[in-house]
């Protein structure tokens, strides 16, 4: 018999990139008496590593707990990327309602819209909050009508539509009911969340079941699988069985020997927990996302998302440059594959298969962002590989070569918009739509090739002097729209190994814009620089200046170095061609050719 429970709430709180899902966790953290008074807090507190604080994204879905009155609000910040969408559908499937952040200035963006269409799908309640009230050119008014505009748009139903409107500035930690009069704390959204979003309903006293929508991993107990009670309740030291949906023949006994439950940002661990609570378990070896852990005498799995299929892919190889080895602690092909096939364990929408070398890993994600954070985070880890230009990934639908596709969006000033659309044009892309935007903004909406979008989001700042705004979103296969013109400038290759020279590097400038400035360490095939033409040209950067007895006025003036261009690892990603690889290790990030000796170069590619 079915039961409700009053004193839980399951929140998911979700929102486009930078509208403030993270800020309003913390405030919520912080207003409910989760922290003491004299604790010293950082702020977003929950993008908790490194790589998250430092570009100010969610890359990893977070769970919490606070309190308020008598009730534990369970929460659970998501990321809003549509790399990391993965993680979005999987955690909908623990909470009974979501809380819908959006911007008071830019309104609804493709994020937006995705992450809501999600949660409609499932028929979770929402509760719309419109963030950031109180920054200067704010429209909340012209933003709410924007939110149910979409709310129709995605065929919400009577109900969706009737959601409650709630108005805050997370920054400031306050939130009202009413745009036009501020609150003086975050109470308005607490009472909504009480009033709006449904009290977990179960089975009490039927045999167990939990769902396991995320894994998180600890150096001492190993993996831990999170997920909510859908059914009975569950204690420690019980033996249970662990089943799959999408996976009949797992029938594993195992026990549960800890179990969690979340309060304020710690695991505070339990003997038992009941229906609709969130739970943390560990000690089971090999779980995974999307298995039930139920009761040992009722094997009974749970309807799991199925999850998104990657659209782009690179080969991870072993480090074999001349400088190999002398930066990295994982540099063996053992390790490599270690590290990769442990990625599985906490991200499932990526996809890691060995190759014909043992030296050589293709490894496929959701786009660009979800693999180079990947390669970040291992280069952080002290890992040293290689890794190849990114390929999309195509599939054959009857009979025919398809490509995945995107929506893009672009937020640009209209002096810029001539531009966007000629590059964007020669990239395959297709202009769907054009409105004006706010503020002497134009929006413009593409649909384009995944393979077009390489390479192209720097491009996109230079073109746009820092001034657009890019949004992409997955928007399923089309037919191959053919090819798509590559960079038109070749690359400067080092002609030998040593450390880069002034006077060498002098001499190589004339030829194009040089990456590294003097006193490098450099090998031969190593690419120094972008050509000003087409082809390749060997540039001897280590050469030194012969000296004579002869002393002429002028011969021995300083030389002038323009500064190098230093590329970042996404840039590096989107500037080698398909015969040069990405060398990454803790301390560099070097771009070379794939076959070093210039001889056997010139030879395979007149065989090709």
């Amino acid at each position: 018999m079915e039961q409700v429970r009053n004193d839980v709430r399951n929140i998911a709180i979700i929102a486009h990139v930078d509208h403030g899902k993270t800020t309003l966790v913390d405030q919520l953290l912080r207003q409910s008496g989760t922290f003491r008074e004299n604790q010293v807090i950082q702020e977003r507190v929950m993008d908790s590593n490194d790589l998250e604080r430092e570009r100010g994204i969610t890359i990893l879905s977070k769970n919490t707990a606070v309190r308020y009155k008598d009730t534990k609000i369970n929460i659970i910040d998501t990321p809003g990327h549509a790399d990391f969408g993965g993680e979005v559908e999987r955690v909908l499937k623990m909470v009974n309602g979501v809380v819908l952040v959006v911007d008071a200035f830019e309104g609804p963006m493709p994020q937006t819209k995705f992450v809501l269409k999600k949660a409609l799908e499932l028929e979770l309640p929402v509760i719309s909050c419109i963030n950031k009230v109180d920054r200067p050119g704010a429209r909340p008014e012209k933003v709410m009508d924007e939110v149910l505009d979409l709310f129709i748009e995605l065929d919400a139903d009577e109900e969706q539509l009737e959601c409650p409107f709630v108005y805050a500035s997370a920054k400031n930690g306050i939130a009202s009911l009413d745009m036009h009069k501020l609150g003086d704390n975050m109470e308005p959204l607490f009472e909504t969340i009480l009033e709006h979003i449904p009290a977990p309903k179960g089975n009490f006293d039927g045999p167990f079941q939990v769902l396991i929508s995320t894994i998180d991993y600890d150096n001492y107990i190993g993996r831990i699988g999170v997920g909510k009670v859908e059914r009975g309740s569950i204690k420690t030291n019980q033996e249970a069985i662990m089943v799959n949906e999408q996976n009949p023949e797992l029938h594993k006994k195992v026990k549960i020997t800890k179990l969690y439950e979340f309060e304020g940002l710690n695991r505070m661990e339990v003997d038992q927990a009941e229906v609709g609570s969130i739970v943390a378990i560990a000690g089971i070896e090999g779980i995974h996302i999307g298995d039930t852990v139920c009761n040992a005498e009722h094997p009974e799995a749970l309807p799991f998302v199925k999850i998104s299929q990657p659209t782009i892919a690179m080969t991870f190889s072993v480090n074999d440059s001349p400088f190999a080895g002398q930066e990295g602690k994982f540099v063996t092909s053992r390790q490599l594959r270690d590290r990769l096939f442990r990625e599985l364990q906490t991200d499932v929408s990526i996809k890691i298969e060995e190759t014909d070398s043992p030296d050589a890993f293709k490894v496929s994600g959701r786009g660009e962002l979800h693999l180079s954070i990947l390669i970040e985070t291992m280069r952080r880890e002290g890992y040293e590989f290689q890794v190849s230009k990114p390929e999309v990934l195509f599939e054959i639908i009857d009979g025919k070569k398809n490509e995945p596709m995107e929506i893009v969006t672009i937020d640009v000033p209209e002096e810029f918009m001539g531009t966007v659309i000629e590059k964007l044009g020669k990239r395959k892309a297709e202009l769907i739509n054009m409105t004006q935007s706010k503020g002497g903004y134009s929006r413009l909406e593409f649909s384009i090739p995944a393979r077009g979008l390489i390479g192209y989001a720097s491009e996109f700042m230079t073109d746009t002097k820092g001034n657009g705004i890019l949004n992409t979103i997955f928007d399923g296969y089309a037919p191959y729209k053919g090819e798509i013109p590559t960079r038109s400038q070749g690359s400067l290759i080092a002609y030998e190994t040593g450390e880069s020279i002034a006077y060498g590097l002098f001499n190589a400038q004339e030829r194009g814009t040089l990456f590294i400035g003097a006193g490098v360490k450099v090998y031969e095939g190593m690419i120094v620089g972008e050509n000003a033409r087409l082809g390749d040209i060997e540039v001897n950067v280590c050469k030194r200046k012969q000296l004579t007895n002869v002393r002429a006025s002028g011969s021995d003036d300083a030389l002038k170095l323009s500064p190098p261009k230093v590329l970042s690892l996404e840039q590096a990603l989107e500037f080698i061609e398909e015969d040069e690889l990405v060398e990454i290790t803790p301390e560099n990030t070097r771009i070379r050719k794939k076959i070093l000796d210039s001889t056997k170069r010139k030879r395979a590619s007149r065989n090709k």
